[in-house]
C-alpha cells in the first residue's frame, strides 16, 4: 500500500478508535425508525406524538419534540427516550409507574434542573443520557436508588464545576461523559466511589490542572480521554493507579512537561494521543514502558504537531520511534521545529539518519 494511502487508512482508524462509544454503544431505537414500523403497522401518529412499540422485554416510547413529558408511561417501559423538546424542567413523579426502566434518553432538550426524586422509582434504570441540555449541577441525591446505572452522558451542558457528593449511589457505574462542558478544576475525590468505572470522558472543557488523586476509586479503568483541555503538565502520579488503562487521549492541550514516571505503570496500553501540543522534548526513559520491544501499542499513536527540537535531547525518543513507527498516525505532521538545520523534517526521517 503507498504510504499516503496507509497513512489516511491508519488516520481513519485513529478517529474510529477515539470514539468514547467505542464498543458499548447504547442500545436504543431512533424515533424516526419508530415512526417508520409505526406507519408500516397502520399507527398514524400526530405532530409532536409519541410512538409506543413493543420491544423486548416491555415497551419502547419515543418522543420527538414533545410540548410535554409524556404521562402516563406504559407500566411496562422498558426504554424512553424524550427529546428534542422545549422542556426545560420534569416533574418529579415523571417516572412513577415505569418500574422496569432501564434506559433514559433525554438529549437535546432545554433541561435547567431535575428532581432529587426523579430516579427513586426506576432503581433498574442502566442507561441515563442527558446531553445537550442546560445543566449547571445535579441535585444532591439523585443517585441514591441508581446501583444498576451503567452508563451517564452529562455531554454538552452547562456544568462548571463539580461535586463529589453528586455521584454517591454509583457502585455500577462503567461510562462516565462530562465532555464538552465549561469544567475549569476538579474536586479531590471525585470519582471515589466509581470503583466499576471503565471510561472517564473529560474531553472538551477548560481544565488547566488535574488532582493527583483524581484516579483513585477507579479499578480498572480503560479510556481516559482528557483531549481539547488546556493543561500544561502531566505529572508522574495521575496515571499510576491504572495499570490496566488501554487508551489515553491528551490532544489538543498545551502541555509542556510530561514527568519521566507518566507512563511507567500502563502496562497495558494500546493507544496513545499526544498530538497538538507544545511538547518541544520529553524525558529520557518516557517510553520504557510503552510499545516495542516490551509490547505492540496495537492501536497506534500520535504526537503529531508539536514543536519538536530535534537535537541530542530527543534522541531517546528518535530511537523509540524506529521500532514503533509501524503503529504511528500522522507521521507527515510530526516533524522538527529546530535547529534551524532540521526544521521541517519529518522526525522519521531524522531518525533514520547516520
Amino acid at each position: 500500500m503507498p504510504l499516503p494511502q496507509a497513512i489516511e487508512t491508519q488516520d481513519d482508524q485513529r478517529r474510529a478508535t477515539m470514539s468514547p462509544w467505542s464498543g458499548q454503544q447504547m442500545q436504543r431505537t431512533p424515533f424516526l425508525l419508530l415512526l417508520l414500523v409505526a406507519l408500516a403497522q397502520g399507527v398514524t401518529p400526530s405532530p409532536k406524538a409519541c410512538v409506543t412499540l413493543p420491544s423486548p422485554g416491555g415497551s419502547t416510547v419515543s418522543c420527538f419534540s414533545p410540548a410535554r413529558f409524556p404521562a402516563p408511561l406504559p407500566a411496562d417501559t422498558v426504554h424512553l427516550a424524550v427529546e428534542f423538546s422545549t422542556l426545560t424542567q420534569l416533574p418529579a413523579s415523571a417516572l412513577r409507574g415505569a418500574t422496569g426502566l432501564r434506559e433514559l434518553h433525554l438529549a437535546s432538550n432545554r433541561l435547567r434542573e431535575l428532581p432529587a426524586t426523579l430516579l427513586l422509582p426506576v432503581p433498574r434504570l442502566e442507561v441515563l443520557d442527558l446531553t445537550h441540555n442546560s445543566l449547571t449541577q445535579l441535585p444532591p441525591g439523585l443517585f441514591r436508588a441508581s446501583a444498576a446505572l451503567r452508563v451517564l452522558v452529562l455531554k454538552a451542558n452547562r456544568l462548571e464545576a463539580l461535586q463529589a457528593s453528586w455521584l454517591l449511589g454509583l457502585k455500577g457505574l462503567e461510562h462516565l461523559d462530562l465532555s464538552s462542558n465549561s469544567l475549569q478544576t476538579l474536586p479531590p475525590g471525585l470519582l471515589a466511589s466509581l470503583g466499576a468505572l471503565r471510561t472517564l470522558d473529560l474531553g472538551d472543557n477548560q481544565l488547566e490542572t488535574l488532582p493527583p488523586d483524581l484516579l483513585r476509586g477507579p479499578r480498572r479503568l480503560e479510556r481516559l480521554h482528557l483531549e481539547e483541555n488546556r493543561l500544561q503538565v502531566l505529572g508522574e502520579r495521575l496515571l499510576a493507579q491504572q495499570p490496566a488503562l488501554r487508551y489515553l487521549f491528551l490532544g489538543d492541550n498545551r502541555l509542556t512537561t510530561v514527568a519521566a514516571g507518566a507512563f511507567h505503570n500502563l502496562k497495558e496500553l494500546d493507544m496513545l494521543d499526544l498530538s497538538n501540543n507544545l511538547l518541544s522534548s520529553v524525558p529520557r526513559g518516557l517510553w520504557e514502558s510503552l510499545g516495542m520491544p516490551s509490547r505492540d501499542m496495537g492501536d497506534g499513536f500520535d504526537i503529531s504537531g508539536n514543536p519538536w527540537v530535534c537535537d541530542q535531547n530527543l534522541d531517546d525518543l528518535l530511537r523509540w520511534l524506529v521500532a514503533n513507527k509501524h503503529r504511528m498516525f500522522s507521521q507527515n505532521d510530526t516533524r522538527c521545529a529546530g535547529p534551524d538545520a532540521l526544521r521541517g523534517r519529518m522526525l522519521l526521517e531524522v531518525s533514520g539518519s547516520p
